[in-house]
């Protein structure tokens, strides 16, 4: 079988042989073989030609996409890739976190090193599985992705690198085009041309949008979704949470656990989903193992979902939207100067508008780290306190239009309140109250809120400048009692707290408004108002600087609390404004400090003006309107202040100052309504100060050594002390001893006293009720007391010339001595007084003062016999003695006297009528003789001896003056009419008792000024 299969090949290759060996064959093989080869040569020669003229085709057809697109450098691409919003984060002092500020976006830029190993390989395992192997772009992944485009391919794979991707989302758009794939294409081929892959890897991380976070806040960034939604860092991610975050890029808010509200989803299931499709890529790619990836993916990633946390704004409201606000101001300023601009520029009002809205966009986008002064345990400890104070007072139902339907509705309006504590020297605001409730009422009312400040203007616009100008002591003397200038009428509180004359000390002390508006009219022609101003005082119009109720705290537009307390701090500084401020220094993300504040010094009043008004306000808080707050504090301190009250009662302030710190308090309707009236036992000025007491003593608290300084308010060189007549002011002349009038008190050297006092003159006066009168010559004697007039070229330099009823002035009141102004006079009406009503009770006859206003005096009768002389100004009773029948009559300023009163038994056998009557008529015989002899001699008391009684009185009238006049005797104490004054406040004159406030209310706005 073997052989014949060989003879079989042997007989096949022979006849192949020949075949290939005739000459015919060859023949027709070598023209096959030139047809085969010149149809092969003309294939592949048109192949070339339709390959290249394909090619050239794409790449013109590519040339043309990108022709628009300008070759950019390294430094543009730069630009442009890490382009990307960042959001500001704020501090309060001592570097202490207070949380990122609100932005569309929120964004925390985080290098690639503090990025967990998981994440980084997460990202490249699920997006880009070659990207340490291509150059910017992948041609399979791209021609896949063409061919399915053109197909119209069920599923599309996509063909985006991880670059191709960050110039999308940084350079380019998001529209599907082919142009602006092709842009893609080039500037990706650049960028990893430029760029190592650690770098781009980086920026990517950084730039993915990736959802929510805890609070409801779109996020960007691994940094903020590590940390707004597993509350750790990205360096601290475990593997799970690596791979979670990794499949949020593909449908962020589809994939994201929280809603816009911060709640979690009730369905997880998407993300969980996604979460494990990227696990099982990283394990086909093997960055993990087989047991890391059945660990992970069995893990309950829910449970590592942070819950619900507040924003800044959330738990900061005040504090975060005032950083704002100053952040914006600063930027704008700094950004208009880069662009060539000066700051007086920006008043333009278009020209701000538009800085502003830049700065106000960088600021949420540039991430800056924002240092304010706020301390923030103090600041805690302020809010607490203000939620938790329980004596701010009464709702009250107000009615406000309704922002939605239009319409008037009423509503419960709580009191509102403010607070601010500023650090003297530096002007930082160490905290702030803006408000009680932020979600009832927005504005805040420490730094914005716009309020009459009352009497707290009184030390900044009337006793400071005074007193710096020269026109104004501690002891210049002022009358106190109703007056009028021009169509002004100020009042003091309720009406009264008349003092006939007061020092400027007493004044301040106690809160009188009458002084003040009488020192006012002395000083406004050198305009005050601007020294307001240089205390930084930014609503101050033209009409403030001519209004007179602006002593008592009038101002057009009004005051915060913060330019309030700032300008008391100018005292404490030894004259010196320092501005407050709260944002310290900006930081850009780069580390440069772009703002860093700077205190800037204004000169306003000398170191002598400012220790004396200080020295004035000690007396305040130590004895005067604020000293009930001194038993409320916690520690002791060398505080100075004022309180205030404004028109109606609508604003109470106290603004106290120390060697380190100024703090003061207001509290308020938004809707201004009366604060009058008892709350808990406390009136509205108490309700005030305890808050401020409860206030600073949480902030002493935290920072005792800040709010309670070891040292004392130090007074100056060029300040003396000297004796002054407590009528004038003036160096004490003898008549102004003998009235025991002298008093002393701290002066600037170059304006202490130096002329001697001229204001009394010997005469005769007579007392109604508590003012006195010049006697008329007719009037009798025995009502008459010797005493000192007021010289009336003296007049105008107390302001008596504005004075209603000069028998109102008795200086020094009830230290007075025998004191009346010569213009004091009482007209006779013309006719004999009334008879009078009494009244017995106890063994003591009673009477009110006569009706009639001519009356000077009362006569006592027993059984016909006058047995006593009482003036109008003393205690109008008599004690009776054993059985009588007893009247009184009235005796008028020229000695006409009234029929007799009824009659009173004291208990004993009465006189006949026959005996009465001639007696009666004996004594009024008498007593004309007396009168028409002038006699002085002739009082009578219920003594046995009429010399006896004089002698007394004489006694007693020669004690009260050496009293008076004793050199040990502390001046302070003629300041002091009566301790439970000091927690008085004096507000507006009552508006029935003064005709002019319904003629003139605008001129009369001060009279209803508070303290």
């Amino acid at each position: 079988m073997n052989n014949n299969l060989k003879d079989r090949l042997r007989t096949a290759w022979q006849q192949l042989t020949r075949f290939f060996g005739n000459e015919k064959t060859q023949k027709n093989a070598r023209v096959t073989y030139q047809v085969i080869w010149n149809l092969t040569l003309i294939l592949f020669i048109v192949g070339i030609l339709g390959f290249s003229f394909a090619g050239g085709v794409g790449a013109g057809y590519f040339a043309a996409l990108v022709k628009d697109e300008p070759v950019r450098s390294k430094e543009d691409l730069k630009k442009d890739i890490y382009n990307y919003e960042e959001t500001s984060e704020v501090y309060f002092a001592n570097d202490v976190y207070l949380g990122k500020l609100k932005s569309d976006l929120e964004r925390e830029e985080v290098s690639i090193d503090k990025v967990s190993k998981h994440l980084q390989n997460a990202v490249i395992a699920t997006e880009d599985e070659y990207f340490y192997e291509h150059d910017g772009v992948v041609p399979k992944a791209i021609l896949r992705a063409v061919y399915q485009e053109f197909s119209n391919a069920s599923v599309q794979s996509g063909g985006s690198t991880l670059t191709q991707q960050l110039i999308k989302n940084q350079v380019l758009t998001n529209e599907v085009s082919f142009d602006r794939k092709a842009k893609e294409i080039l500037l990706a081929l650049r960028v990893e041309k430029f760029f190592e892959k650690k770098e781009i890897l980086e920026t990517y991380l950084n730039v993915s949008t990736l959802g929510r976070n805890s609070s409801g806040r779109n996020i960007a960034g691994v940094e903020s979704a590590a940390e707004g939604i597993f509350g750790v860092e990205a360096k601290d991610l475990s593997l799970p949470q690596s791979a979670f975050i990794a499949g949020l890029p593909q449908s962020p808010f589809g994939y994201t656990p929280y809603t816009q509200q911060g709640k979690l989803k009730e369905n997880q299931q998407p993300g969980i989903n996604r979460m494990k499709t990227v696990l099982k890529r990283m394990y086909s790619n093997g960055y993990i193992t087989k047991d890391e990836y059945d660990k992970a993916t069995a893990y309950d990633i829910t449970k590592d979902f942070i819950g619900k946390s507040e924003l800044p704004s959330e738990k900061y409201p005040w504090l975060t939207y005032e950083i704002e606000k100053r952040s914006i101001e600063i930027l704008s300023v700094n950004l208009a100067k880069e662009d060539g601009y000066e700051e007086k520029d920006l008043e333009d009002d278009d020209l701000k508008a538009q800085y502003v809205a830049l700065a106000d966009r960088k600021l949420r986008q540039n991430g800056y780290k924002i240092y304010t002064t706020v301390n923030k345990k103090i600041y805690d400890r302020m809010q607490e306190v203000t939620k938790n104070y329980p004596n701010f007072g009464y709702d009250k139902p107000t009615q406000i239009v309704d922002a939605d339907t239009k319409e008037t509705k009423t509503v419960s309006q709580p009191v509102e309140a403010g607070a601010i504590l500023i650090e003297n020297k530096t002007g930082k605001i160490i905290s702030f109250v803006g408000g009680r409730d932020f979600k009832r009422a927005q504005t805040n009312h420490a730094t914005k809120s716009l309020r009459s400040n009352g009497s707290t203007m009184k030390p900044l616009l009337v006793y400071g400048p005074g007193i710096e100008l020269g026109k104004i002591s501690p002891g210049s003397v002022s009358a106190n009692v109703p007056i009028s200038i021009g169509n002004w009428s100020p009042g003091n509180y309720g009406g009264g707290s008349y003092t006939g004359v007061s020092t400027a000390r007493e004044a301040l002390k106690k809160s009188y408004n009458i002084p003040a508006a009488i020192f006012y009219k002395k000083i406004i022609n050198l305009r005050p108002a601007s020294y307001l101003e240089k205390m930084g005082f930014s609503t101050v119009t033209k009409g403030d600087y001519y209004n007179l109720s602006m002593s008592l705290g009038a101002m057009d537009r009004g005051v915060t609390v913060e330019e309030n307390v700032n300008a008391f701090g100018t005292f404490a500084n030894s004259g010196e404004f320092i501005d407050a401020y709260m944002i310290d220094k900006i930081v850009s993300k780069d580390g440069k400090v772009i703002y860093q504040h700077k205190v800037k010094p204004v000169d306003v009043f000398s170191p002598q003006a400012a220790y004396l008004t200080l020295d004035m306000m000690r007396d305040v808080v130590n004895s005067g309107t604020a000293a009930s707050v001194r038993n409320r504090l916690a520690f002791s301190s060398d505080w100075a202040g004022k309180t205030g009250t404004s028109q109606n009662y609508w604003d109470a302030w106290f603004v106290a100052t120390n060697p380190n710190v100024s703090f003061g308090t207001w509290i308020g309707y938004d809707k201004p309504k009366s604060l009058q009236g008892t709350y808990n036992g406390l009136e509205y000025n108490k309700r005030n100060m305890y808050y401020w007491a409860d206030l600073i003593n949480a902030a002493y608290k935290v920072e005792p050594k800040l709010i309670d300084p070891d040292k004392r308010f130090q007074m100056p060189g060029g300040i003396v002390s000297r004796s002054f007549c407590g009528a004038s002011g003036l160096l004490p002349s003898s008549s102004c001893q003998k009235a025991g009038l002298v008093k002393s008190d701290l002066f600037i050297a170059k304006y202490a006293p130096s002329k001697a006092d001229n204001s009394f003159i010997d005469g005769q006066y007579v007392s109604v009720g508590s003012k006195r009168y010049a006697a008329l010559p007719q009037t009798p004697g025995e009502f008459t007391s010797g005493g000192f007039m007021l010289n009336p070229d003296s007049f105008a330099d107390i302001g008596l010339q504005y004075v209603l009823d000069p028998g109102a002035i008795t200086p020094g009141g009830e230290k007075a001595g025998e004191v009346v102004a010569t213009k004091a006079k009482l007209n006779d009406n013309g006719k004999a007084p009334d008879p009078l009503s009494i009244t017995m009770s106890n063994d003591s006859i009673t009477w009110g003062l006569h009706p009639e206003g001519d009356v000077v005096g009362y006569r006592v009768y027993k059984d016909g016999k006058k047995v006593a002389s009482i003036n109008a100004g003393a205690e109008l009773a008599y004690k009776v003695g054993s059985g009588g029948s007893y009247y009184v009559t009235a005796v008028d300023i020229v000695g006409k006297e009234s029929a007799p009163s009824q009659h009173v038994e004291s208990g004993a056998k009465k006189t006949s009528s026959k005996e009465d009557s001639t007696s009666n008529k004996e004594d009024r015989t008498k007593d004309k003789i007396v009168n028409d002899d002038k006699k002085s001699g002739s009082k009578e008391e219920n003594h046995p001896s009429d010399s006896d009684k004089d002698k007394d009185k004489d006694t007693n009238k020669q004690q009260d003056q050496e009293k008076n006049k004793d050199p040990n005797r502390d001046p302070n104490q003629d300041q002091d009419k009566d301790k439970n004054d000091a927690n008085k406040e004096d507000t507006g004159a009552d508006k029935s008792k003064d005709p002019v406030n319904d003629k003139d209310k605008e001129a009369n706005k001060a009279g209803e000024e508070g303290e």
